[in-house]
């Protein structure tokens, strides 16, 4: 299960060298922007289609925090909802599958990786009709905060639409036979993620990107990346016998079992465990270290192993947002204009920290909702 990782990584870092991300933003920018707060909603938009193609948080947010935040500013957008639409954005690729967490999850838990990504959709197509939402009530309370741009009249509607589709289809075609063929039971996540990265290739070449320094670049990141994946997943292996060797997991599981409220006491008590170290760890520390830690006990108490998942694949989302160590925060902070400050982006990143707090809670209570 795990093969995938390097080729899904590989696939969304060649699809992040071919300029993806701006011509995105720029198609969508034209077709939106007309709206009251257009150029907010399509970078969700745009963030959403990245994460399923590229899934790689640093670099969404960042392409999106060098395009459209001068854009919003120049328009005298909110500073705080610029950011925080940038920042909440660029970490649905935690979420939207094809995402790296959910196969480590996956591989974790037991769990197949088609069924994590099948249960991954609602949630996120969710958190953006949310994210969506939460921007067109913004501009409506505040219209000087979120102004439509002028439409360049010298370009047709029709051709606006044209260009949109042009840049639109051809990453959203990769992403429907990648996922495709795994929902279909065509191939195995290992199988489309092989397939995901020569149709990454195949991208680059529709978009003139492609050079051999350009696929040399992307594999040498792809094994730097796969390398950390695999030393942390041994370091892991070894603390795991460790800890079971000396009896740390019977500790762990007769504290856990010993919760009041049992199945709500234990869920509660473990998502705000990952959620505060997801301020200081990476997602695969925690994957590999504090999921195997937990998850004999959830299967103890009959949980849902995919719902369980899903919940701390939303939880690791959410603490990529939280102010003061959210990731996507820093990353934007690097790339933002002198005229932003750090109080601006975590000002805008609260709203979405609610609506994602809102969507975690309602997986929580209502899964079969979420066909979980």
């Amino acid at each position: 299960m795990l093969m995938a990782v390097p080729l899904f990584v590989f696939m969304g870092l060649v699809l992040q060298k071919t300029r993806l991300a701006e011509q995105l933003l720029e198609s969508m920018g034209r077709l939106f922007g007309g709206v009251r707060g257009g150029i907010a909603i399509s970078t969700v938009l745009v963030g959403a289609l990245l994460a399923a193609s590229t899934g790689v948080v640093g670099a969404s947010v960042v392409a999106m925090g060098l395009i459209s935040l001068p854009v919003m500013l120049k328009y005298n957008y909110d500073k705080g909802l610029a950011c925080g639409t940038i920042c909440a954005s660029g970490t649905l690729g935690q979420i939207i599958p094809p995402s790296i967490v959910l196969i480590l999850l996956g591989d974790v838990l037991g769990v197949p990786v088609g069924d994590l990504f099948q249960a991954a959709l609602w949630p996120g197509f969710v958190l953006v009709g949310a994210y969506v939402l939460y921007i067109l009530i913004f501009a409506k309370l505040n219209p000087e905060s979120a102004q439509p741009i002028p439409r360049d009249e010298s370009i047709s509607r029709s051709e606006e639409v044209k260009t949109a589709l042009k840049a639109i289809i051809p990453p959203l075609a990769l992403i429907v036979v990648v996922l495709g063929s795994i929902f279909a039971g065509i191939a195995t996540p290992t199988e489309s993620a092989a397939l995901g990265g020569a149709g990454a290739i195949v991208l680059s070449l529709v978009y003139r990107q492609f050079s051999w320094s350009m696929l040399y670049d992307a594999s040498k990141e792809t094994v730097k990346v796969t390398a950390m994946v695999f030393a942390i997943l041994l370091g892991a292996t070894a603390f795991s016998m460790a800890f079971t060797y000396t009896g740390g997991d019977m500790l762990v599981e007769e504290w856990m079992l010993e919760l009041p409220g049992e199945k709500w006491g234990f869920l509660i008590i473990t998502m705000v465990v990952i959620l505060i170290l997801g301020f200081f760890i990476d997602f695969v520390e925690i994957c590999f270290i504090i999921v195997p830690m937990i998850a004999p006990v959830a299967e103890l108490m009959g949980i849902n192993m995919t719902w369980f998942a899903i919940l701390i694949a939303m939880n690791l989302q959410t603490s990529f947002l939280t102010p003061p160590f959210g990731f996507s925060l820093f990353y934007l902070k690097g790339v933002a204009p002198n005229g932003v400050t750090t109080r601006d982006i975590y000002r805008g990143v609260m709203p979405f920290i609610a609506i994602q707090i809102v969507v975690l809670a309602s997986i929580l209570m209502f899964p079969e909702f979420y066909g979980m």
